[in-house]
């Protein structure tokens, strides 16, 4: 099982705020560093000085760690169009040395999208589009002399499909969701990880066998994952505190989530691992409080190895 700092930076930080956790990710021995690709807060509250681009965030991280997995859970596929997005993933694994994931999805708060001046169309062009697009990025990743596409949505002409990226055969595709036939399908074609975000044990255990049972299809096997709301705290006290400052339910985060002492959330991980997770996604909300991340990486992280 590997752990993995999850942050969700359009609730209100910083590019240094965001830096100074992926170095803490890094000294403490976690996995990975992994952020939201979002431009504008989810829910009512302060937004603080607003959201990062995920992909120029990753660039400046790439370039001030040296170890850790670097990534998005996930990009939109209306964000970018292909060719570019291709482009800016190959070029930040080259400056990371061969260290970048793509967390890739259909895209949905579409407030953001009229936000930003961002199309955002019906939902079963969403997933036309994002099928198309993980063609394309796959190709152009893929390909040895060129690359041509021709959809209905995108089209590609005599592309030169560079630059390449480090990681062969191509960096690392993530897909996620419940969704209960195209996501299964896409994830068994595409991606190299299943991750299925803030959902219980039963759904998990729904969705990972929905995928498992599209892996038999296509003949591929996948690394499967879950992502979870974490708190952490020596004694109820301290799990209250930390969920007060983010504005969450202790108990709600219980049942639903990944909250507790220490000896508490070890039980829960164990139970997403029986299922068959590979890699937990810690959603940290409270990035001020590296506090916080000491404590998981010294009395969580050392027993889930």
């Amino acid at each position: 099982m590997k752990l993995r700092i999850f942050t969700e930076p359009q609730q209100g930080a910083t590019y240094d705020d965001l830096l100074t956790v992926a170095q803490a990710t890094e000294r403490l021995g976690f996995d990975a560093f992994f952020r939201s690709d979002h431009y504008m807060r989810i829910g009512p509250g302060d937004p603080g000085p607003g959201s990062t681009d995920a992909w120029i965030t990753l660039a400046g991280l790439a370039r001030e760690t040296s170890r850790i997995r670097l990534g998005t859970l996930v990009t939109p596929a209306t964000f970018r169009m292909p060719g570019p997005l291709a482009i800016s993933v190959a070029q930040i694994d080259q400056m990371s040395g061969g260290r970048v994931e793509l967390g890739f999805g259909t895209g949905w708060f579409d407030a953001e999208h009229a936000a930003y001046g961002i199309p955002f169309p019906p939902q079963n062009e969403r997933f036309g589009r994002f099928e198309e697009q993980l063609e394309i990025i796959t190709g152009l990743w893929t390909a040895e002399k060129g690359y041509s596409f021709e959809g209905s949505y995108y089209r590609v002409a005599d592309s030169p499909a560079l630059p390449k990226p480090v990681q062969q055969p191509r960096p690392p595709i993530i897909i996620g969701g419940l969704g209960a036939k195209r996501t299964p399908r896409l994830a068994a074609t595409y991606a190299d990880e299943y991750n299925l975000p803030f959902h219980t044990l039963a759904d998990t255990a729904q969705g990972f066998g929905r995928v498992r049972e599209a892996c038999e299809t296509t003949g591929r096997s996948l690394a499967y994952s879950v992502a979870q709301t974490t708190i952490v705290g020596r004694d109820r006290a301290e799990v209250e505190r930390r969920a007060a400052a983010v504005g969450e339910n202790p108990d709600t985060l219980r049942e639903n989530g990944l909250a507790g002492t220490p000896a508490e959330v070890l039980e829960k991980i164990g139970k997403f691992a029986e299922l068959g997770a590979d890699r937990i996604y810690l959603q940290i909300l409270d990035l001020s409080d590296l506090e916080h991340l000491e404590l998981i990486a010294a009395e969580v992280l050392p027993h889930v190895g």
